[in-house]
C-alpha cells in the first residue's frame, strides 16, 4: 500500500445539464477553479448511448483490455470517484458508478463517455497539499495513482 496525506479545501455543489459527457464537464470545472485534486459522489441519471467500462476481458491479462458497454437506456445513478492531475498537470477523474433501471443494475467505470439524462448531481470535495497524481502504465494500459 502506498499513501498521502491531504486536508480538505472548498466544497462545490454542481449541477450538470441534460446530454453533458461527465468527465469532460467536471474536468473543465476543475481546471476553471484550480482544483488539483478532489473526492467526488455523484447521483442523478445517464442517457441510452452512454459508453461503460465494465471490467476486463480477460482478468489478469496486460495489458488490460477493457470491456465496453453501451446503455440501451435510461439509467439512473449513483457514483463515487477521484480527481488526480496526469503528467500534464490535467484534471483526470475515475469514476465509478451503479446505473440501475427496473431490476437490473450495471456497475462501470464512466470514463469512456457518459452522458447526462435531464441532470446530475455532484458533489466535489477539493483535497488539497497532497502530492497524489496520475501515472501512465505502458504495462497495464493505463494511468495509476501515485499517491506519493
Amino acid at each position: 500500500m502506498k499513501f498521502s496525506q491531504a486536508r480538505q479545501g472548498r466544497i462545490f455543489v454542481l449541477r450538470l445539464e441534460d446530454g453533458e459527457i461527465v468527465h469532460e464537464v467536471i474536468e473543465r470545472f476543475a481546471e476553471e477553479q484550480s482544483i488539483r485534486a478532489a473526492a467526488m459522489i455523484a447521483v442523478g441519471a445517464l442517457d441510452s448511448g452512454s459508453r461503460v467500462v465494465v471490467g476486463p476481458t480477460e482478468g489478469r491479462a496486460v495489458p488490460v483490455v477493457p470491456m465496453e458497454l453501451l446503455l440501451d437506456n435510461v439509467r439512473e445513478v449513483a457514483g463515487t470517484g477521484t480527481l488526480f492531475p496526469d503528467e500534464e498537470g490535467r484534471p483526470q477523474i475515475h469514476m465509478h458508478c451503479a446505473m440501475g433501471r427496473e431490476d437490473q443494475t450495471v456497475t462501470g467505470c464512466i470514463r469512456r463517455g457518459v452522458k447526462v439524462w435531464q441532470i446530475l448531481e455532484v458533489v466535489l470535495f477539493e483535497l488539497l497539499d497532497t502530492p497524489a497524481h496520475r501515472v501512465s502504465d505502458p504495462a497495464l494500459g493505463f494511468k495509476l495513482l501515485q499517491p506519493e
